[in-house]
């Protein structure tokens, strides 16, 4: 692996354009466009007032910051720098903004959630939604960009609102839910997932035209729903739990096909637990370069994997009982890009992230850290996922083994999130004040994706 040098970073505002070609950053109230190969500043604008949100344009032909403070939103252009766009909500605030997929119309979203405003890069023209609900996750494009879906609160019940993206006509359809959380495509956009508070356990889906396709309730009189992942080829569902556990549903009966444990303690032998240890120098022979990683803010110090013996304990955290929003349940889960594998995080258990095969329904690995785990991701191109937890090392896995890698630097660089090159060739490793680049070199990527599983430094 080869790293940057360190760059300014705020807010942990840094993201790739969907092309590949350009990363944005952001500075306090400047943008900063580079290169994504050279690092070279291609572009430098500067906002009004320090940039909360930044978003790509689905052509990467545009970028819009977002001022939320002020309730701004500037839209600055590649191709002609000169050119440059300002909206202002006024008196009625900005919560949240995006573009829609076509990137010529962006969606302001008003404080208190009592509008969401299209504004038309194009004709200059707005349009305005009423009614859209303050919940989780409550806009939801499908992946080709024809269809926007919208979660709506009016008359003290739950709708959705399905739009035709090209003229914005739309289709009305209420929900039974009784405090509706989130609502998600599916990626080949023919199912509309939508789940309930973790007040009552309920996942219903819908078709295109609003007819409702099936419920899902595992359980009652306990706390429900927690996270919802599709499979991205839409042949499954993926639903975390706050009991510990994961349900899958198939897309052909839309009934449960297995579920998946999170025990404090693992005694299955077909699983491989990569337990990470503290190394203390002097350093023996390796067989990748020798790693350091972060054992606080102020020492260092080396660590490695080692694959435990049956049975493992895992650290477990005990969880505020009289506290709103318990450290309990599945708060993460993603599938691999080639669906074959599935990536969970029991809150209870933070330090660790399962890997499941997806093929044979099954365990396939556990990852103990020694800090809590912050934030994983899977590459866009390999079943290749990145592990980041606050200290000063990126952790990677593949069905070839697991390796952790120490940032190069001055200072304690402290990975606290992370993003993938839509390439899967690099890594940008993200700060609280700055971010730098990880480089995969194809050797090492051959290697990670079809090594033999022995290596595990």
């Amino acid at each position: 692996m080869n790293f940057s040098e360190l760059f300014k970073l705020s807010s942990l505002l840094c993201k790739f354009s969907p092309d590949g070609k350009y990363l944005a950053s952001c500075v306090q109230y400047r943008l900063v466009v580079r290169d994504a190969n050279t690092l070279q500043i291609l572009q430098l604008y500067t906002c009004l007032d320090q940039i909360q949100h930044l978003e790509w344009s689905a052509d990467s032909l545009f970028i819009l910051c977002a001022l939320y403070k002020r309730g701004l939103v500037q839209v600055w252009s590649l191709e002609q720098p000169e050119w440059h766009c300002k909206i202002d909500e006024g008196s009625a605030g900005l919560v949240a903004s995006c573009w829609s997929p076509d990137g010529r119309h962006i969606l302001n979203t008003t404080e208190f959630h009592l509008r969401i405003t299209v504004w038309s890069l194009c004709t200059k023209s707005v349009s305005y939604i009423k009614y859209p609900k303050a919940c989780q996750q409550g806009i939801t494009f499908t992946r080709d960009g024809r269809y926007l879906a919208l979660a709506e609160r009016r008359d003290c019940r739950d709708y959705v609102s399905i739009f035709v993206c090209s003229d914005w006509q739309l289709l009305h359809f209420d929900t039974d839910t009784q405090d509706l959380a989130g609502i998600e495509w599916a990626p080949n956009g023919c199912v509309l997932a939508v789940w309930d508070s973790c007040l009552e356990y309920k996942v219903l889906l819908y078709s295109l035209d609003g007819r409702l396709l099936s419920a899902f309730c595992a359980y009652e009189w306990s706390l429900g729903i927690k996270s919802v992942a599709w499979s991205p080829s839409s042949q499954f569902l993926a639903i975390g739990s706050y009991d510990g556990k994961v349900r899958i549903l198939n897309h052909v009966t839309w009934k449960m096909i297995t579920e998946f444990g999170h025990p404090a303690t693992v005694n299955n032998p077909k699983i491989v637990v990569y337990k990470e240890a503290e190394k203390s120098p002097p350093l023996g022979h390796l067989a990748c370069p020798p790693p350091r990683v972060a054992a606080g803010p102020l020492t260092s110090s080396e660590s490695k994997y080692e694959i435990a013996s049956m049975p493992v304990s895992l650290q477990t955290l005990k969880p505020a009982a009289d506290r709103a929003n318990p450290r309990i349940g599945i708060g993460a889960l993603a599938f691999s890009p080639d669906n074959y594998f599935l990536a969970t995080r029991n809150d209870s258990v933070p330090n660790a992230v399962w890997i499941w095969d997806i093929r044979k329904l099954r365990p396939l690995a556990v990852l103990e850290q020694l800090c809590t785990v912050r934030a994983f991701q899977w590459g866009p191109q390999q079943p290749r996922l990145a592990i980041c937890t606050g200290g000063s090392k990126v952790y990677l896995w593949s069905p070839a083994g697991c390796v952790s890698v120490q940032v190069p630097g001055e200072g304690d660089f402290q990975v606290l999130s992370l993003c993938w090159h839509p390439s899967g060739d690099s890594l940008a490793l993200l700060s609280k004040d700055h971010f730098c680049l990880c480089f995969l070199e194809m050797e090492e990527s051959m290697r990670m994706a079809f090594g033999q599983r022995g290596d595990c430094t």
